[in-house]
C-alpha cells in the first residue's frame, strides 16, 4: 500500500476533489468561514442541488427558475449558477482576493459548472461505483468537520432546508468523479529522478518564498459566522491569552489540546513541513520575520483567530530542514470478488472493537489478517514523513492523536484500520529532502494535468447554450 504518493493533498486540484474533506460552506447566504467551521454548517460543495434549497437572500423568495446551458442533454439552471457565483465571492473574499465584477465572474461560473457536470456524466459511465460504506464515510467526515455526531448533522441539515437523501446522492457523485480523477491523472504525473535533481539544485540559496520551506503550529480561537463585536472582541482577546501563555513558556502541543478549535489539534497543531506557498498567505506574511520557535499572532481569518509558531524554516528549502513524522501502523484488506467494501468495513470495524475493549492485539490482529506487506511487522509502518503515503491515508492518520485507533478507512489499495503510536521532530533525511521534492512537484504536474483532462473532457461535451444568466 504504503508509500505510493499518487495524489498529493486533494485541495491541490481545483475545487471539485473530496471537497467534503475541506468542509466548504454550502449554504448560500451564509459567510464561509475559511480553515474551520464555526456557527455554520460546512458541508461538500458537491451539494450544488441541495444549496439550491435554500434561500441565497436571507430567506428572500427566489425568482422563477428556468434552464441557462444543457450539458450532454442534462440542464443547469439560473438558480445553480447564483449559488456558486454567491459562494465563490464568499470564498475569495476570505482569502483575501479581489473579486473581479459579477459580469466577468458568472461567465467563469457558468464555465466551470458545465466542466463540472461533464466530468460527473463521464464518471457514471466509467464503471466505477462508490460502495455505501464509503458514502457513509464521507458524510461521518463531514459530521467530524463541524464537530457533530451524524445525527446532529442530520438534524441540522433538516434545519437548513437541506434533504438528506440528496445530500447524500450528491456526496456519491462528489466521490465517484474524484476517483476517477484519481485513474486518469495518476499516470500522467510521474516524476523523475532528474526533475528531482533538478528541483533540487534550482531550491539551493533561493530566496523566494517557493523556495523557502516552512513547518508551522497552529492554534485556532474560532470565531462564529454572526458574532457579534462584542463576541469577536471576547475571542480575541481568549487567542492574546493563549498566545501570552505560549510566550511565557506553556508548551505549544498542551495548549493546542486545550484550546484550538482547528483539526490539527490532535497532531499539536502541527501543520507539516511544505514549501512556503502552499500555505496560506497571510500565514507566511505573519510568520516572514520570525525564524524556528518564534510565535504570531493573533492572525485574523474567515475561520477565527490564529496563535502560529514557527517549527522549522529553511532559505533555500530543503538542506537541514525539519520534518514532523509520524509512527504508525495499520491493518490492509484488499478488495475482492470474495471480499466487498462493505464486508470490509465491517470486519475492520469489529477488530477496533475489540481492540478497544482491551481483547485484541492490533500487532496480532495485523499480522493474522492485514494483506499488507508490513503484516509481519505486526503492520508497522516505520517512522513516515509528510508526503509518504497516499493522501486519504495519511488525513486521517494526521488526524489520530498517539495510541488512537482510527474508524476503518477506505483508500485505492484497500480498506485501512490505522493507529498512530508516536511523532517525533527530526531533521530530514536527504532520502526525505528528496521526496519532499518529489511531492511539490507531483502535485504541480497534476495541476497541469488535471487542467489538460478537464479540457478534454469539456472539448467532447456537447453544450447547448440557452438563456443567459440572470443574477
Amino acid at each position: 500500500m504504503t508509500k505510493h504518493r499518487a495524489l498529493p493533498e486533494l485541495l491541490s486540484y481545483p475545487a471539485h476533489a473530496i471537497t467534503f474533506a475541506l468542509a466548504l460552506l454550502l449554504t448560500a447566504g451564509a459567510q464561509a468561514q475559511g480553515l474551520r467551521p464555526s456557527g455554520t454548517l460546512r458541508l461538500p460543495d458537491a451539494t450544488s442541488g441541495s444549496a439550491r434549497a435554500i434561500g441565497a437572500q436571507g430567506g428572500a423568495q427566489r425568482q422563477a427558475d428556468f434552464i441557462v446551458a444543457v450539458v450532454n442533454s442534462e440542464p443547469i439552471t439560473n438558480n445553480e449558477v447564483r449559488t456558486k457565483l454567491i459562494r465563490t465571492e464568499q470564498q475569495m473574499l476570505q482569502l483575501g482576493a479581489t473579486v473581479p465584477p459579477r459580469s466577468e465572474l458568472v461567465g467563469q461560473i457558468l464555465e466551470r459548472l458545465i466542466s463540472d457536470k461533464a466530468q460527473l456524466q463521464m464518471a457514471r459511465s466509467s464503471g466505477l461505483r462508490i460502495e455505501d460504506n464509503a458514502v457513509e464515510g464521507a458524510i461521518q467526515t463531514v459530521a467530524s468537520q463541524n464537530q457533530l455526531t451524524v445525527t446532529e448533522l442530520r438534524s441540522r441539515l433538516k434545519t437548513d432546508n437541506i434533504d438528506y437523501t440528496q445530500f447524500r446522492s450528491e456526496l456519491r457523485d462528489e466521490l465517484l468523479v474524484s476517483r476517477l480523477r484519481q485513474r486518469e491523472l495518476e499516470a500522467r504525473a510521474t516524476v523523475t529522478e532528474q526533475e528531482v535533481d533538478q528541483f533540487l539544485r534550482d531550491q539551493d540559496g533561493g530566496t523566494q518564498p517557493s523556495s523557502v520551506a516552512l513547518n508551522l503550529a497552529e492554534i485556532l480561537i474560532a470565531v462564529p459566522e454572526n458574532a457579534t463585536p462584542d463576541q469577536v472582541a471576547a475571542l480575541q482577546a481568549k487567542a492574546q491569552q493563549v498566545l501570552e501563555r505560549a510566550r511565557n513558556g506553556t508548551d505549544f502541543a498542551a495548549l493546542a489540546a486545550e484550546a484550538s478549535a482547528s483539526p490539527t489539534r490532535a497532531s499539536g497543531g502541527l501543520m507539516g513541513l511544505r514549501m512556503a506557498d502552499r500555505y496560506p498567505e497571510l500565514f507566511v506574511e505573519a510568520t516572514a520575520k520570525l525564524q524556528a520557535g518564534g510565535l504570531a499572532g493573533p492572525v485574523r481569518s474567515g475561520a477565527g483567530f490564529h496563535i502560529l509558531k514557527v517549527i522549522e524554516k529553511r532559505q533555500g528549502g530543503m538542506p537541514g530542514a525539519m520534518v514532523a513524522q509520524t509512527h504508525a501502523r495499520h491493518i490492509l484488506l484488499r478488495l475482492t470478488p470474495q471480499l466487498s467494501e462493505a464486508a470490509a468495513v465491517e470486519k475492520l470495524a469489529g477488530f477496533k472493537k475489540r481492540i478497544q475493549a482491551g481483547q485484541a492485539d492490533f500487532a496480532a490482529l495485523a499480522r493474522e489478517n492485514s494483506e499488507d506487506g508490513s503484516a509481519k511487522e505486526g503492520g508497522d509502518l516505520g517512522w513516515a514523513s509528510p508526503g509518504m503515503f497516499v493522501p486519504e491515508f495519511e488525513k486521517v492518520m494526521n488526524g489520530l492523536a498517539p495510541n488512537q485507533v482510527s474508524d476503518p478507512l477506505v483508500s485505492r489499495f484497500g480498506v485501512h484500520l490505522i493507529q498512530v503510536l508516536e511523532r517525533r521532530e527530526t531533521q530530514m533525511s536527504q532520502r526525505d529532502q528528496r521526496e519532499m521534492a518529489r511531492g511539490v512537484l507531483r502535485e504541480k504536474k497534476q495541476n497541469d494535468a488535471y487542467a489538460v483532462w478537464a479540457q478534454e473532457i469539456r472539448g467532447r461535451a456537447y453544450v447547448e447554450y440557452r438563456e443567459a444568466p440572470q443574477l
